[in-house]
């Protein structure tokens, strides 16, 4: 099969997902054009290429549009080989993949709760967030992490490395927003250690550095 030639990523500078999937390619040194997609008035170009959902990211390969950011990821590692971000042992792979559905289904969520109220139900809110945080951390030490390793996937970031990377940068922004504190590393030491380890990648400096212009055009 021929390698994908023409790669466009439809994205937002504000987009978390969209941020998951710029760290991705770059991680595997796909070159690609970037489209920073006005959210409140969607062209009928992208609104054609992800009718279903109609947001961001979606990437185009070779006039084929590939929606949702999570399928976006496997798609990414599947066709191009550099860097793998998944495990070869099918039983290591389900354990990422239910792992990376773990936070899209209930960790996300719940950040979109604290951020819209106020008070002891904020406050709740949080407790619940770091329930959820810590019962992913005893996941990964104990099903994939190994010992001594920087990322969850080795001495290279793997996917969920991916995903607790924009993790971060969502915590981080509620932090400074709400004056929360949500990276806690007495509570999630191991998560902590990840992401503030993914942070410091020059393909993630350099990926924020790129869309904080956009943010700020």
């Amino acid at each position: 099969m021929d390698e994908p030639k023409d790669i466009k990523l439809f994205g937002s500078a504000r987009s978390g997902y969209a941020t998951l999937v710029h760290h991705a390619l770059r991680l595997k040194g796909v070159s690609y054009d970037y489209v920073n997609v006005d959210l409140k008035n969607k062209s009928e170009e992208f609104l054609r290429m992800n009718p279903v959902h109609k947001k961001v990211p979606v990437l185009v390969v070779d006039g084929k549009p590939i929606p949702e950011s999570l399928v976006i990821l496997q798609y990414v590692d599947e066709t191009w080989k550099e860097h793998p971000v998944m495990p070869q042992d099918p039983y290591l792979k389900s354990k990422v993949r239910f792992w990376a559905d773990f936070i899209y289904q209930k960790i996300v969520p719940q950040t979109y709760v604290i951020i819209q109220i106020e008070g002891e139900a904020q406050k709740k809110a949080v407790e619940e967030l770091f329930g959820l945080l810590g019962t992913l951390e005893d996941g990964v030490k104990r099903e994939l992490h190994v010992q001594g390793s920087l990322f969850i996937n080795g001495l290279k970031p793997g996917l969920l490395d991916i995903i607790l990377g924009g993790c971060r940068n969502v915590l981080k922004r509620m932090e400074g927003l709400h004056g929360l504190k949500l990276s806690d590393e007495k509570q999630i030491p191991l998560l902590c250690s990840i992401m503030d380890a993914y942070a410091e990648l020059d393909f993630v400096k350099e990926t924020d550095e790129m869309l904080s212009q956009y943010a700020k055009a």
